[in-house]
């Protein structure tokens, strides 16, 4: 046996960023979790600490500003802080997914006007792609924006937009061509104060109520026309190819949630007694903690290799992205029902936080690609 064989194991920077990521949350996000649900705020506690420990945007390079994190270390901090409050986990989550296609395919003067300011935690960034009629069929969206010298000119509705309003930074995709299908849609980047740009009413949601979910509008909405990225007309392509780095972070979020459960569980059980013993004796209570450790372990290695994968920008990305993402959503589900009923009635009180992860794993099924379509995206490469 060699004790230095480090194959499938993290590497010591990975497992100093979890313990301290974890102590952090533990220390300062987790203490507010239940108010800011309760109070569907945005968890500012959680914003300012995850900011000042430079957390909030970890994955951006070094070159603009940031830690220059990896994939599986951009997983880890989105899963330490979605176990204790999903809603905070979307902080470093969709910064990632609203910087991504900047990272992929902007020029450098856009990437050296949005990044920094997201490293250093001065502001947030949101990913614009859905509309109502365009969801899972994102292709068939309706916004458009126009040439007008100097400058573009978007005009539409994105809706389901994580950290709405609260972002100030927008990656907004928009058809450029009608004509061209894909082809005609171009990706820009919207600041908050452009003029023509509006946030609509929050989404009174099951979940994640301490992230606001919004609408924006396009009116006439200008910008100069260096905040278009990349090429006319590629938008959808780097829609795609952001898809694949940034599901395994949704995965990631699913992850925590579920061991958030998974220990809330096992601490429960230890303590509550019934027919004169704690309920963590009876078999039937460990075939079910045991079949949600088992589960959770699984997702977890699909989840780092999926992000391992993304880092060195692998081949065939899509398969592995949307089974990680979708099989840990699912773990994230059983486990966190499991969990309360675990907890019997006191499970399904707001007095225990595993009624919260039940009703925010929900939507790690549902958005960046639903669980239906994480299985056409599979199929769909298995059999080209």
């Amino acid at each position: 046996m060699d004790s230095s064989f480090d194959t499938y194991q993290l590497s010591e920077e990975h497992e100093a960023l979890r313990e301290a990521v974890r102590s952090l949350s533990e220390k300062e996000i987790a203490p507010y979790a239940a108010e800011c649900d309760e109070q569907e705020r945005y968890p500012r506690e959680a914003f300012h600490a995850l900011s000042k420990s430079g957390f909030a945007g970890v994955h951006v390079p070094e070159a603009y500003g940031g830690q220059g994190a990896d994939s599986v270390a951009t997983c880890i901090v989105i899963e330490e802080v979605a176990r204790v409050c999903a809603s905070s986990s979307l902080i470093p989550a969709v910064n990632k997914l609203g910087t991504m296609p900047i990272l992929l395919s902007a020029s450098e003067d856009l990437k050296h006007k949005v990044l920094p300011s997201i490293a250093a935690g001065e502001h947030t960034a949101s990913y614009a792609l859905s509309e109502r009629e365009a969801g899972s069929d994102a292709a068939a969206m309706k916004t458009r924006a126009r040439r007008d010298g100097n400058d573009w000119v978007l005009n539409g509705t994105k809706c389901w937009i994580t950290n709405g309003g609260e972002s100030s930074w927008y990656t907004v995709m928009a058809v450029t061509d009608p004509d061209k299908g894909p082809n005609g849609i171009s990706a820009f980047v919207v600041h908050a104060d452009d003029p023509g740009f509006e946030v609509g009413g929050k989404e009174k949601k099951l979940g994640i109520k301490g992230s606001p979910t919004a609408e924006l509008h396009f009116n006439d909405c200008t910008i100069p026309e260096d905040r278009i990225i990349g090429e006319p007309g590629t938008g959808f392509k780097t829609a795609l190819r952001t898809l694949d780095h940034t599901r395994p972070t949704i995965g990631a979020q699913a992850l925590g949630i579920a061991q958030g459960a998974l220990d809330a569980a096992v601490d429960y059980v230890k303590e509550r007694k019934q027919f004169g013993q704690a309920i963590a004796d009876f078999q039937g209570v460990q075939f079910m903690l045991a079949d949600m450790a088992m589960k959770i372990e699984a997702a977890r290695h699909m989840i780092y290799v999926s992000a391992a994968r993304a880092e060195r920008e692998e081949g065939n990305l899509g398969f592995i992205s949307a089974a990680a993402k979708c099989y840990a959503s699912d773990v994230a589900m059983e486990v966190t029902t499991n969990a309360v009923q675990l907890f019997g009635g006191a499970g399904y009180t707001r007095d225990f936080p595993v009624e919260r992860m039940m009703r925010d794993a929900k939507i790690t099924q549902i958005y960046e690609g639903t669980n239906q379509v994480q299985r056409m995206v599979m199929a769909r490469s298995l059999l080209k």
